[in-house]
C-alpha cells in the first residue's frame, strides 16, 4: 500500500535527492520545484547532478526569478541546518573543480555513499560517467543535447495547449523515448552499468539521475533508482525516517490535491 497525506501537509523525510532540474534553460519546471521544496523538509538533500545547465547558460542567458529562487531556497535550508550535498553531472561540471569545497553550507563532492535509516548503503552519482557519448563524444552529446531541447519546446507548446483544454501536464519526450527501441536499448544499457558499479565499490544499490527516467528495480542483486528530472517527470527520491524509499511524481500529486482528492504516495520500494 502507499502513504496517504493531507492536502497541502509538509511532509517529513529523512533524506530527499534530487537531479536534472537544469536551471537556466526555458524547459525547466523551477515553479513546480519551489512547489515541493515548499512542501517538504528534510535532514539531508542530495543535489545528484545537472542542477544549473552550464552548456546551455554559454551559448545564451536565459535566467528568471524562479531559477534564482530555487537556489535561494536551496541555500536557506542549508542555513537552516539541512545537510546539502552537491554531486555535480557533465551540464554543471565546470562544479567538479570545486570538490570538497562548502557554499553557504552546501558540500560539493565527487560522489557519495549514502547509508539509509535500514542500515542499506547507496552510492549517489549522477550517472554521465556510465554514458559513452558523453564521454568519448562530446560533440555528439552537444548535438543530442539541442535536439533535446527542441523536443522539450514542443512539449511546452503541447502542454499550453492541454492547460487551456483543461487537460494536465504530459510528457511527450518522455512519451516518445519509452517508445523508441535505441532510447530503450541506451537506458538498458545504461543502467546496467551503474549497477555494476555499485556491485563493484560494495554497495547495495545506487542513486542516480542523468537519463531523465525515474526508475526503481533490482538489477542482479543491486538496486538501481534512478530519481528522474524537473523538466519532464518532476520526480524526486525520498527517504522516510524508517529508510523506506519511494520516488514522488510530484506534478501527479499536485494535480490529485488541485481537485481535493486523497494522494496516495506511491508503494514502498523493499528493502
Amino acid at each position: 500500500m502507499g502513504r496517504q497525506v493531507t492536502e497541502d501537509a509538509v511532509r517529513q523525510y529523512r533524506s530527499v535527492f534530487i537531479s536534472d532540474v537544469h536551471l537556466g534553460t526555458r524547459g525547466c519546471q523551477a515553479d513546480l520545484l519551489l512547489d515541493f521544496i515548499r512542501h517538504m523538509d528534510c535532514e539531508t538533500l542530495y543535489l545528484v547532478g545537472d542542477i544549473v545547465d552550464g552548456w546551455k547558460l554559454r551559448s545564451g542567458w536565459y535566467w528568471p526569478q524562479s531559477h534564482n529562487d530555487v537556489v535561494q531556497k536551496i541555500l536557506r535550508l542549508a542555513r537552516k541546518g539541512v545537510s546539502v550535498i552537491y554531486v555535480p553531472g557533465n551540464h554543471d561540471e565546470v562544479v567538479r573543480d570545486f570538490i570538497g569545497v562548502h557554499f553557504g553550507g552546501v558540500v560539493v563532492a565527487r560522489d557519495a555513499v549514502h547509508e539509509t535509516a535500514d542500515g542499506r548503503r547507496f552510492l549517489v552519482t549522477h550517472g554521465d560517467d556510465f554514458d559513452a557519448v558523453v564521454q568519448h563524444a562530446k560533440w555528439l552529446a552537444l548535438l543530442g543535447d539541442w535536439a533535446y531541447r527542441a523536443l522539450l519546446a514542443s512539449n511546452t507548446l503541447i502542454n499550453r495547449v492541454r492547460r487551456r483544454l483543461g487537460f494536465g501536464y504530459w510528457s511527450f519526450s518522455a512519451f516518445a523515448k519509452t517508445r523508441v527501441k535505441k532510447a530503450l536499448q541506451f537506458i538498458e544499457n545504461f543502467e546496467q552499468a551503474v549497477a555494476d558499479e555499485a556491485r563493484r565499490r560494495g554497495v547495495d544499490g545506487v542513486i542516480c539521475g542523468h537519463i531523465h527516467k525515474a526508475e526503481s528495480r533490482m538489477i542482479d542483486g543491486i538496486a538501481y533508482i534512478n530519481d528522474g528530472d524537473w523538466v519532464e517527470s518532476c520526480t524526486a527520491l525520498v527517504e522516510h525516517a524508517d529508510g523506506v524509499l519511494e520516488i514522488l511524481e510530484w506534478a501527479k500529486i499536485r494535480r490529485q490535491v488541485a481537485v481535493a482528492e486523497p494522494v496516495m504516495l506511491p508503494a514502498p520500494i523493499a528493502a
